[in-house]
């Protein structure tokens, strides 16, 4: 059987995990911005990997000391206003990179109270959700996806779940009152690389999606997750779509009667393992999409 020529397809490269730490120092009230950055650019680098030729190549080292440098140059600001900067510098200053993708976990720093006041420089890091942000670049257009994972959430009552089909291997029974667990990974695309208020309007959607978790009567994880992904694209016009990926973190009631005890779902065993995973889109119908945007964004519908 007789084959083609073998060349190389789809590829991109960079420098993962830059650990940033910028302190702005501009008053005596220090702020601390935390983030773990990857950068990585595709163009025009077939030689490198056809015969190793490194003449296009812009070392991953030189990426890594880039982040810094604009760090102290332009400042962080915003994660996707960072990104934007960072990844539009390679595009438009190296002619053999024609796009690429630039990466952010931001991890939020709260500051210690100290008779009842927040202190000016100590700062303590609690268990909160992650903030993500995704710059994609190619040529010209720009698409910045931003979002949160980690983030934890229970509600103990308000939820439900019956009328599942049942066949010789169903054993889950029926309720009309558990326990709803998850832990959210968000996704959603703006419309524009130029919005400003990054902070404000990322804040106000992760507000909104919370807020729309607690308040929905639910009967099913899938109905809450949509829930949360209409509420932000009915509130917030410049947000194109949303991505959710939410495993069910399963309380089951423990069975006290054996002990002689009743239990009014007070009791339950947290299972870490096997679980529900719910993953949905949700999108303005007749709506645009942009494959583009989500490449390389693993584990999403």
């Amino acid at each position: 059987m007789a084959h083609g020529d073998i060349v190389l397809g789809p590829n991109q490269y960079g420098k993962a995990e830059v650990r940033l730490v910028r302190v702005t120092r501009d008053t005596d009230v220090h702020r601390v911005e935390d983030l773990n950055v990857t950068t990585q650019l595709r163009g025009d680098f077939t030689d490198c990997h056809t015969v190793g030729d490194n003449s296009h190549v812009v070392a991953t080292d030189t990426q890594k000391n880039t982040v810094y440098a604009y760090a102290r140059e332009h400042g962080i600001g915003s994660p996707e206003q960072f990104l934007t900067t960072l990844g539009r510098h390679f595009v438009d200053d190296f002619e053999q990179v024609a796009g690429g993708r630039w990466e952010s976990q931001l991890y939020a720093w709260d500051r210690i109270g100290v008779d009842g006041e927040p202190h000016d420089h100590a700062f303590l890091r609690e268990g909160r959700e992650v903030r993500t942000t995704l710059v994609q670049m190619d040529g010209p257009d720009t698409w910045v996806l931003a979002g949160f994972t980690d983030c934890t959430v229970m509600k103990t009552t308000g939820s439900e779940f019956h009328g599942f089909p049942r066949d010789r291997y169903t054993t889950l029974a029926e309720t009309d009152d558990r326990i709803l667990a998850t832990s959210v990974t968000a996704w959603w695309r703006y419309t524009s690389a130029d919005l400003g208020d990054w902070n404000e309007r990322y804040a106000a959607i992760r507000d909104l999606m919370l807020e729309t978790f607690a308040g929905v009567h639910s009967l099913a994880l899938q109905q809450t997750i949509f829930a949360m992904g209409r509420a932000v694209l009915e509130q917030f016009p410049e947000v194109a779509e949303v991505k959710l990926s939410c495993p069910n973190k399963h309380h089951f009631l423990v069975d006290l009667a054996p002990f002689g005890l009743k239990n009014p779902n007070e009791v339950f065993f947290a299972a870490d393992r096997p679980y529900g995973l719910i993953e949905a889109t949700v999108q303005r119908e007749g709506a645009p999409e942009a494959p583009q945007a989500w490449a390389t964004v693993a584990g999403f519908c």
